[in-house]
């Protein structure tokens, strides 16, 4: 049976989902010939619109936008190779609603305020590793005193 082409490949990985062309570039270095053979592969995907980073990161914003904050999302499509322009482009639009996501996140965790700092500390630590900033956070649990809390 012979050895599937780098093209099928590459169409068998984006059946799946959408992939940014470094994800997808790492994915397929190991079968390819020549890294020219890849780069022309590559830009042939990205001229017909096959393969898109700034489809890649919509999807992807619009995928983990209830489960994190947008320095997160900015933080994992930088790591999946999506430029700066691309990712500014992508978080754009959902910047107004970081409060609200930040508050829902809260109420669906916790739902109710914390009894002491320690337990308000836990609180804030789970949003900031959920990629929310202090001040989205202080903005959302505006009914707890975050003063108190310090550096969290």
């Amino acid at each position: 049976m012979s050895e599937p082409s780098l093209k099928s490949r590459a169409y068998a990985l984006l059946s799946r989902r959408e992939m940014s062309r470094a994800e997808l570039r790492r994915k397929l270095a190991p079968h390819a010939d020549s890294e020219a053979q890849l780069d022309a592969l590559l830009d042939e995907l990205t001229e017909i619109r096959h393969l898109s980073d700034a489809r890649f990161a919509e999807a992807w914003v619009n995928s983990k936008v209830t489960q994190h904050g947008a320095r997160r999302l900015r933080h994992d499509l930088a790591s999946r190779g999506v430029d700066d322009d691309t990712i500014r482009d992508a978080l754009d639009g959902i910047g107004d609603s970081e409060v609200a996501r930040a508050r829902a996140l809260w109420l669906k965790k916790f739902g109710t305020l914390p009894e002491n700092l320690q337990e308000k500390a836990r609180q804030i630590r789970f949003l900031a590793g959920r990629g929310f900033d202090l001040g989205v956070i202080r903005k959302a649990l505006r009914d707890i005193d975050l003063d108190d809390v310090g550096d969290a």
